[in-house]
């Protein structure tokens, strides 16, 4: 130990003798570990970590699977048999989400509401902060309405008073009593801010319709000493009873059974291990370079060694000093990496958005500060030991010669091999971001059928107790329509269930009229929006045949329970009459023929009536840009078939964020108690769309210029220290006669041929490592060759301009004072 403690003095000693050499030793291996923690930490939190529950390798992820979807939601009357015929599970429960209005007090204010069964919690081991959670006697219909209010809700809208328990409060025109308060690090659907018993809406049709799969997913937590694969095979006999009791629904339908953690990160995971590996590149160019300045400077204490050796040191002493300066040197530059991860993870989440689940999670813990520390000492051994090995070889008597010259081909030698492997890492980098940024470039050029530019979306959910039938939401929402037409600067005002990338859905299966009826469970489905006569010209969506929607697309008499609604509208039922469906609609049903005048029967009600095509209008991207060609498109006049919640569709000539207090004030002079929420422009809902992919590619390409800057210092380094070590040969070979081009050729010319021969090594690496990343590109192949030649060359060039400025030093190098010595 105490030897031990000698070297880590002398060694600190030595380093604060060469305080440049320490300083950007440092700075390199700060930034190449500082950015391998930033990464790990969020690695740690989002896939090593286990849930934050207690026993969480007991919990599952359910949802229901049938051979056109992997993952759907769950019907509640499937999930009702599924509670009460499994013997795997300990509690079972599912949820949902829903917006509901909070009015009567302040402001109103749309919150996200959880839906949840009494049991959720349970499985969860959920305990609240304040008061108590609903139990299964409240999760039944005709039960009390209560409701749990998140702890950032109670700490924001009602100042975290602890008398809140037993007050009632008005969410979508009905009372509520305050039961609890969840509490604070609840980890489950963080930005809900209300839960309330799900098992109270059962009587609704939307809920109590075994065909309907409402956005329900299930949470359960195995009984101890269940395998997964058994609660897998009692779900699977589950599933087969339900198909034998209901044919016609339950073809077909199995249940899919995953562990929790494995559901949360599924869409993250490749991504994030891609991403580690990338900056392991980094982290290794910075040893590589770190190593060539080691190389140098054992050059200059090659005396020192050999004075070292002749007094009896031995090999491995040499060696083990070296190593403590590296390592130190190491440690060192962990710590002030550990400061900047800090700062990166800042950085990273600023810039990830929604795109990296359990985000709130992510920071410095005991196993992030574990690898620093691991990846430091590992460091400062891979980067010193060679160095410190070539010093360890010194010959005595040579060294000892007061003119002996440094023997330092074994060095060169290492020296251009760190040379050639920055190139190829730096260029695996380069290829990878670059990729990226084709991707996204193509996603960007993608048509989505639509304009983007001033186009504001802000949407409204009208209570059913307020506004109990379909008469009343076309009253509210043509008034409110009437209202904003008159803003200065708006040009066209619509409606519409949804828009594109807003993140509702609405599929619903559908028959051709005259094609032979599609096995049960397997009819075609289509994506459904109701909208109004001016929704297409808002949204610039064109027309290529037959009409809009006008004023004489009257209502009919449709029942709201097709709507996911209450059916009160006291009237025989009904349907739509008429129906816009998208070009890809008609080119897959009616290939050869005009699809106006064609029929469809939507919904696979036996006695819903058919809706004629009046119209077909460009395809839509609902999603994202580089959604595939799934579902077709149909669009519903908002006459015939109502909707009480909807967004208002603001097209103008100004900036849309300006009337955005404008428009709140027209809704809220038709209705002083009506929030508007999801108020965004057309081009944010985009942008937002392609959050994920924007996020990889500011990561990778991040990466990608630490590196390339790190391999121009190398590079520059290493030739700036070569041609002072070659001061001799250049200047005899000028003073017979070579000229300064050719000084200039040779020094550049041997750098070209490392740079070239780590390109080659670096092409080929990409052309193997590359394939990982086909899930992250779109509409650009991994290998692509015009990335791969455009970086090469890219990287060559820049290898020159590294390489020139000592280039162009050795040419002025004076030969009288080269060799004055000889």
């Amino acid at each position: 130990m105490n030897t031990l403690w000698r070297d880590l003095r002398y060694g600190a000693r030595m380093l604060l003798k060469s305080p440049g050499f320490a300083l950007i030793s440092v700075v390199t291996l700060a930034l190449g570990i500082g950015a391998n923690t930033a990464i790990f930490s969020v690695i740690n939190a989002v896939l090593l970590r286990q849930l934050p529950y207690e026993e969480a390798d007991r919990l599952v992820f359910l949802s229901e699977r049938n051979p056109s979807f992997d993952s759907m939601s769950i019907s509640y009357p499937d999930f009702v048999d599924w509670r009460e015929r499994n013997h795997s599970f300990e509690s079972i429960g599912v949820a949902n989400f829903r917006d509901y209005n909070l009015t009567g007090s302040g402001e109103p204010e749309r919150l996200r509401t959880g839906q949840a069964s009494a049991d959720l919690f349970r499985a969860l081991r959920v305990r609240p902060a304040l008061g108590r959670l609903f139990t299964n006697d409240e999760d039944q219909v005709g039960a009390p309405p209560v409701v749990v209010l998140s702890y950032g809700l109670w700490e924001r809208r009602f100042g975290k008073d602890p008398n809140v328990l037993d007050r009632a409060v008005i969410l979508s025109e009905r009372p509520y009593t305050i039961i609890g308060v969840m509490p604070a690090d609840l980890a489950y659907a963080r930005k809900t801010d209300l839960w309330v018993p799900i098992g109270q809406l059962a009587n609704d049709p939307w809920l109590n319709r075994r065909d309907n799969h409402p956005g329900l997913r299930g949470i359960a937590r195995l009984n101890p000493g269940v395998t997964l694969e058994q609660a897998r095979a009692d779900l699977d006999s589950i599933a087969l009873q339900l198909e034998q009791q209901y044919p016609e629904i339950n073809k077909d339908l199995r249940i899919r059974v995953v562990p929790l953690l494995e559901d949360y990160v599924s869409n993250v995971r490749q991504a994030l291990w891609l991403i580690l590996g990338a900056v392991g590149l980094v982290l290794l160019i910075a040893c590589a370079n770190v190593a060539n300045l080691m190389l140098a400077r054992s050059a200059v204490r090659q005396r020192e060694m050999a004075v070292r050796v002749a007094l009896g040191a031995s090999r491995w002493r040499v060696v083990r000093q070296l190593l403590t300066e590296s390592v130190l040197l190491s440690v060192v530059g962990g710590s002030l990496g550990l400061l900047l991860a800090g700062w990166g993870i800042d950085l990273i989440l600023s810039f990830s958005g929604d795109s990296i689940p359990r985000s709130s999670e992510i920071g410095l813990d005991y196993r992030v500060l574990g690898f620093t520390a691991a990846v430091s000492v590992i460091t400062g051994v891979v980067f010193g030991l060679a160095p410190a090995l070539q010093s360890s070889r010194a010959d005595v008597q040579e060294a000892l010669k007061e003119t002996s010259r440094n023997t330092t081909g074994g060095r060169h030698r290492l020296r251009q091999a760190l040379i050639v492997a920055e190139v190829a890492f730096t260029l695996l980098l380069l290829i990878g971001a670059g990729l990226l940024m084709r991707s996204f470039q193509r996603l960007q050029q993608v048509k989505l059928g639509f304009v983007e530019d001033n186009v504001l979306t802000v949407r409204v959910q009208l209570p059913q107790k307020k506004y109990p039938n379909e008469q009343n939401w076309i009253n509210f929402y043509d008034q409110v329509t009437d209202s904003l037409r008159g803003l200065p600067g708006v040009k066209e005002v619509a409606i519409a269930s949804r828009v594109p990338m807003d993140g509702y859905d609405w599929q619903t299966g559908f028959q051709v009229v005259g094609e032979p009826p599609a096995p049960p469970g397997h009819n075609p489905a289509m994506e459904l929006s109701v909208v109004s006569p001016d929704y297409f010209r808002a949204m610039g969506i064109p027309l290529q045949s037959g009409r809009y929607f006008s004023s004489e697309d009257s209502r009919s008499n449709l029942s709201t329970e097709a709507l996911g609604e209450p059916n009160t509208g006291k009237r025989p039922r009904g349907g739509p009459k008429s129906v816009i469906i998208d070009e890809e609609f008609a080119r897959r049903h009616w290939p050869n023929e005009s699809a106006l005048g064609k029929q469809i029967v939507w919904g696979g009600g036996k006695d819903t009536p058919p809706v004629t095509v009046i119209g077909v209008v460009g395809s839509v991207k609902f999603y994202k840009p580089d959604e595939s060609a799934g579902f077709v498109q149909a669009y519903f006049p908002f006459l015939e078939m109502p909707a009480n919640g909807m967004s208002f569709v603001v097209k103008t000539s100004v900036d849309p964020e300006r009337i955005v207090a404008a428009v709140r004030e027209k809704v809220q002079e038709v209705d002083r108690d009506q929030p508007i929420y999801a108020v965004k422009t057309v081009a944010q809902w985009r942008n937002d769309s392609i959050a994920t992919p924007r996020f990889y590619l500011f990561l990778l390409a991040l990466f990608a210029a630490v590196a390339m800057v790190l391999a121009v210092v190398g590079i520059y380094g290493v030739m700036s220290y070569a041609v002072t070590q070659r001061t001799r040969e250049i200047g005899l070979r000028t003073a017979l006669g070579a000229q300064p081009g050719d000084v200039l050729r040779l020094v550049v010319g041997q750098t070209m041929k490392l740079a070239a021969g780590g390109v080659i090594l670096g092409v080929a690496g990409a052309a193997a490592l590359t394939r990982l990343m086909v899930s992250l590109l779109f509409e650009v192949s991994a290998t692509d060759p015009t990335t791969f030649a455009s970086l090469s060359l890219l990287l060559l060039v820049v290898a020159l301009l590294a390489c020139y400025l000592p280039a162009r030093r050795a040419t002025k190098v004076d030969p009288m004072v080269a060799l004055k010595c000889e």
